[in-house]
């Protein structure tokens, strides 16, 4: 049972690495392109599709690290994961919603200069997630 939750937890963390990554170099710099008059509407669609993705990753990468964690997994590479995992969704939270509640009224320069610098975060920490993973599994 423990190599399926194992399994689960490498296929949500790195399914979350490449998002990540796809949202920062693609997604989110394309904001700027859509321009004012049809933000918000793609905005909120943006919002409520990648929410469909996102979400279902994000709580399944939580679950099965807290049940790795519960059954008595204290592989280094692990326990050092779970930084990074606390930090994405603190930021996430904290920041990034936030942010996208800005953007959520109408397009703002700033909000997404600041949207895209921040996210910056989450994608480095999200890759050294799977880095730490990778790690384990090879090690």
């Amino acid at each position: 049972m423990m190599e399926i939750v194992f399994a689960i937890h490498h296929a949500a963390t790195w399914s979350l690495v490449g998002l990540i990554w796809t949202i920062q170099l693609v997604h989110y710099p394309l904001f700027a392109e859509v321009g004012s008059a049809g933000f918000v509407a793609y905005h909120r669609q943006h919002t409520r599709r990648i929410t469909w993705v996102v979400a279902p990753l994000m709580f399944a990468e939580l679950v099965t690290a807290g049940v790795l964690v519960f059954w008595g997994s204290r592989e280094p590479w692990l326990l050092a994961s779970l930084v990074p995992l606390g930090f994405n969704w603190v930021s996430t939270a904290l920041v990034q919603i936030p942010l996208h509640n800005q953007l959520a009224l109408g397009f703002d320069p700033s909000v997404h200069r600041k949207l895209v610098a921040t996210n910056w975060w989450r994608t480095i920490a999200w890759s050294l997630r799977g880095v730490c993973l990778l790690v384990g599994w090879l090690g």
